[in-house]
């Protein structure tokens, strides 16, 4: 019998219906999924005032990690800085997947946006594809005066896979005692390779955007031989034992989605462990709806929640006042 679900938003699953969807990733899926051309990011940029960089650094293994830098064309001084780490499952897309969704806080904030390029699974596995996070991260603060960055208000953010590696990244940056991090945003992120939760139960065995089915393979591909005892808390953040000490903190999710149940134990656990977490948890949402479906009233609810929150983090009461946005939409559960 088929697990019950919750519903999804009325105008997301007529805006859905139209959407080729599959049930499970092969690595002839993959294939082709990786075949897909990005959308140009000249496109993204035309009509914004943004200065592009693209360089390279060293991995500590002698790889080079690809690094996108967009910053406001006037050259800010002390700008915040969003680190963004994009999604794909861990094995698939790339530095400018969702990078609309930082170009509105570059817009709004004047921040500057730096983008990592990790390597993918399955062609790395373990610790890899954080560590590649992490490096970005630690390059991109120690060049912070370069780039017209305030190094006190650096924001680690990401969707989905990216979502949980911002989160392993923030947990080895804490660790590793460098560099600070004055937030992260954990976009309905990937945080748990254990596949024991009610919502991953209820979205697999059928067409999805993200089933449970697609999420074992994406785990899988990065685990390798991994056991799963040994699998690290900086790969699969859920099964860090200590969660204190971390910046404040914000994550959201649907309650269509695989990922729901991790998100909403992850921010309690914070909450347990004495630190600061807001949830968002959008009624009808599924996973990725709002970098689908921007225009949907519920995306643009979550999207405009995302920018009131980094507006209070970025500029708080006693700083100089941030831009005027538009007011937040009660969130959790609507």
């Amino acid at each position: 019998m088929a697990p019950v679900r919750p519903d999804l938003d009325p105008e997301l699953r007529a805006l859905l219906a139209d959407m080729p969807l599959m049930s499970e990733l092969t690595p002839e899926v993959l294939a082709q999924l990786r075949g897909f051309p990005s959308t140009p990011i000249g496109t993204l940029l035309d009509g914004r005032a943004v200065n592009h960089q693209e360089l390279t650094i060293p991995a500590p293994d002698g790889s080079r990690i690809p690094l996108s830098i967009f910053s406001p064309a006037d050259r800010p001084t002390a700008a915040p800085c969003v680190y963004w780490i994009h999604g794909g499952g861990m094995v698939m897309g790339d530095r400018f997947a969702q990078i609309d969704i930082p170009l509105e806080w570059l817009d709004l904030f004047g921040a500057v946006v730096v983008s990592v390029d990790y390597r993918l699974a399955p062609e790395v596995t373990g610790t890899t594809l954080v560590e590649d996070c992490y490096h970005g991260l630690l390059w991109t603060a120690e060049h912070a005066a370069d780039l017209g960055i305030d190094p006190t208000r650096i924001v680690v953010a990401g969707t989905s896979a990216g979502g949980g590696l911002a989160a392993g990244t923030t947990l080895m940056a804490r660790d590793r005692g460098t560099p600070p991090i004055a937030a992260q945003m954990l976009i309905y992120p990937m945080l748990d390779h254990r596949d024991n939760t009610p919502s991953t139960r209820q979205y697999g065995g059928e067409p999805g955007v993200w089933t449970r089915e697609m999420n074992q393979f994406g785990w899988a591909s990065v685990l390798g031989d991994l056991a799963d005892g040994d699998v690290p808390s900086y790969v699969s953040p859920a099964v860090a034992d200590d969660l204190s000490g971390l910046p404040t903190t914000y994550i959201d999710a649907g309650t269509a989605e695989v990922f729901r149940d991790e998100d909403v134990t992850y921010a309690s656990r914070i909450w347990a462990a004495g630190g600061q977490a807001e949830l968002h948890i959008w009624a009808g949402g599924f996973h990725g709806f709002d970098a689908l479906y921007p225009q949907a009233q519920v995306s643009a609810a979550a999207r405009r929640t995302r920018h009131d929150w980094l507006a209070r983090v970025l500029h708080p009461a006693s700083d100089t006042p941030a831009p005027a946005l538009s007011s937040a939409m009660s969130t959790t559960g609507n």
